[in-house]
């Protein structure tokens, strides 16, 4: 589908280079690359006002797609659904007739989420992905499929203010085929299920995502039976413990939107945090009862010696008579 020549494919820009749009003249300084996907390269750059992000796409299809996305999502009230789009543009390298389309963003500054996660237990895991879902299903609603969740894709900015959703290349209109997908992630990947943009395909990611936070060294597949090991993995960290249900029934597809899923995390977590206390209260209960019951054992077996004592008493006072 994608047509282009290799040079256009293989262009790589070093710190401090300038680009210099072909149509609007705005330059850009190359900062550092930030990520690469099928569909191109994205740089830090700086331009005369601001910090940017840049993609250089391989092909003027796929980054018309990309912008067509971004113009969508900007009409999407009091929602940050993806980065604002600045300028579209192409470049030229000097000396080549070579041509690399290009659209300048906004940079998003932060932490991508297996990074952020790092050292961090389920509280945060839930603060991250309770954000996340929001996304989903402001994204969801406006009739589009993410499709390429993975780390480098998720920013949690900082002091993890907000979760952001980078890179649109994966974005895709509902009922079609995922544009652009990474196979760790990938549900035809993992289950031989079907790539169709769906809601339950973006969720069966964010459960990975999850998984994968909790085995950031471990997650690999195994040829058989994948499903029971991605539950196995699920059930024996004291991290996903408390979102046993909702990873599974995501793994499932069970759930038809976001909001769902969010929903029973939520559910969840609280059940997670009211357990110890439910605990604490019955171990005090339990206490109170057994203090209670030896004191009326004791009560008891006074009596009883009394009582014998009395029958004892009263049986040798008959007998001297």
């Amino acid at each position: 589908m994608k047509t282009t020549n290799s040079s256009a494919k293989q262009k790589r820009f070093t710190p401090g280079t300038v680009v210099t749009g072909k149509w609007n003249q705005q330059q850009y300084s190359i900062v550092r690359k930030l990520g690469e996907g099928v569909t191109g390269t994205v740089y830090l750059a700086h331009s005369s006002e601001r910090k940017v992000a840049i993609k250089f796409g391989i092909d003027h299809m796929s980054i018309a797609q990309e912008v067509n996305v971004l113009k969508e999502l900007s009409k999407v009230q009091d929602t940050c659904l993806g980065p604002y789009l600045y300028e579209v543009d192409d470049y030229v390298q000097a000396g080549s007739k070579s041509i690399v389309p290009f659209y300048v963003m906004e940079y998003i500054k932060g932490i991508d989420f297996l990074r952020f996660m790092e050292g961090k237990g389920s509280e945060w895991l839930s603060v991250v992905v309770l954000q996340l879902l929001d996304q989903l299903q402001a994204l969801h609603d406006h009739g589009w499929i993410f499709g390429d969740i993975k780390p480098e894709n998720i920013i949690v900015t900082k002091n993890a203010t907000s979760v952001r959703l980078l890179d649109v290349g994966g974005t895709t209109k509902k009922d079609r085929a995922i544009k652009e997908y990474t196979e760790l992630y990938d549900r035809g990947y993992w289950l031989g299920e079907s790539r169709k943009a769906e809601v339950s395909y973006d969720l069966f990611s964010v459960a990975i995502l999850m998984i994968h936070c909790a085995y950031p060294q471990q997650l690999r597949k195994q040829p058989e039976k994948p499903l029971a090991q991605l539950k196995k993995m699920i059930e024996s960290s004291d991290q996903l413990k408390p979102f046993k249900k909702s990873m599974i029934g995501a793994l499932h597809g069970h759930y038809i939107q976001a909001g769902e899923m969010k929903q029973d995390l939520l559910r969840s977590q609280y059940q997670a945090e009211s357990s110890p206390t439910l605990n604490r209260h019955s171990t005090t209960r339990m206490s109170r009862v057994n203090k209670q019951k030896k004191s009326y054992g004791y009560t008891e077996l006074f009596m009883l010696m009394t009582f014998v004592g009395l029958l004892i008493t009263l049986y040798l006072v008959l007998k001297m008579f």
